[in-house]
């Protein structure tokens, strides 16, 4: 077990330093067999969605588990092994940069940039979106990923080691995939958006402890964002994403919700947090804010791998 906390802390430094894979990525290729088992079998039903779901993620499991096994007469074989998978699956410093950027363009004014960039960070339409617009979808993205792409990782891999890791990354990625409420996916996504939903249940609200806990790192207040968090989560269409936004939004002492275009439609997102709106400088102290929490979670992750019995 201590092999695998320091795992976990090698492949969170390698995503530090390294980022995502440039070529090759183990989730890009996951996504491209996905996207083909969806349209050999899809169909406008739930039976075949749970179906699609429990094979993908069923076999993302077992194959980690073999790797596992197959790693455990060696220390150094564990304890890279879980670097690896960890460095794969986690999303921390491609969140942190885009946002960063996105952040330098705001401020600049270059509105054209930005609206480029916030594709990577979200799937919401930017073409009608002002510089404030821009900056609190990018901002609302970050939180949520913030638990989607760094905490909840590193809590399956603490608790199920490398069958977490890669587990938790396949169920993560086919709730992208299909799991929105697009005409096509409403009945064929659904297993996939429940599954995400209870697999990110406890990381969110460890997430959006650890946003409360770092807050004061970007001039906020903890008691402010459990404030927040307590008050406004549960209106938030997701139970996952509400607890960390509102997290967010308590510790920038910021506003966050409103009118929310997607390509499939509109929505009018519950208000989180009681302060003015964001502004564009508000984007950067959201990623260092999320910095914050990466290191956090990191350093929690390896606790509790080095806790838990063998």
């Amino acid at each position: 077990m201590r092999g695998r906390a320091l795992g976990l802390l090698l492949g969170v430094v390698a995503d530090a330093v390294f980022g995502d894979p440039r070529r090759g990525h183990p989730v890009a290729g996951f996504g491209a067999a996905a996207a083909r088992l969806e349209r050999a079998w899809w169909a406008d039903s739930r039976v075949r969605g749970t179906a699609h779901a429990g094979v993908l993620v069923g076999a993302t499991i077992l194959g980690g588990a073999l790797l596992e096994r197959g790693a455990s007469r060696s220390p150094a074989a564990t304890v890279l092994l879980t670097a690896a998978s960890t460095w794969t699956v986690l999303g921390g410093r491609s969140l942190a940069g885009e946002g960063a950027a996105l952040a330098a363009e705001l401020a600049a004014a270059d509105l054209p940039a930005a609206r480029r960039r916030l594709p990577s960070l979200c799937g919401r339409d930017p073409s009608s979106l002002d510089a404030p617009g821009l900056a609190r979808a990018a901002l609302e993205s970050v939180a949520e990923n913030t638990s989607d792409a760094v905490v909840a990782p590193l809590v399956w891999g603490a608790v199920a080691g490398v069958p977490g890791l890669l587990g938790y990354r396949a169920a993560n990625t086919l709730d992208a995939m299909v799991g929105h409420l697009s005409v096509r996916h409403t009945r064929f996504g659904w297993a996939s958006a429940r599954l995400d939903d209870v697999l990110n249940g406890v990381p969110a609200r460890v997430a959006a402890l650890l946003t409360a806990g770092a807050a004061p790192l970007v001039g906020g207040c903890p008691g402010a964002a459990l404030a927040a968090w307590r008050r406004d989560a549960a209106a938030h269409p997701s139970p996952n994403a509400g607890p960390v936004e509102a997290a967010f939004a308590g510790a920038l002492g910021r506003r966050l919700g409103g009118r929310t275009v997607y390509p499939y439609g509109v929505q009018e997102r519950p208000t989180l947090g009681s302060g003015p709106p964001p502004a564009v400088a508000d984007l950067a102290r959201a990623v260092r804010l999320s910095r914050a929490v990466t290191v956090a979670s990191a350093l929690l992750a390896a606790g509790v791998a080095a806790a838990l019995p063998r």
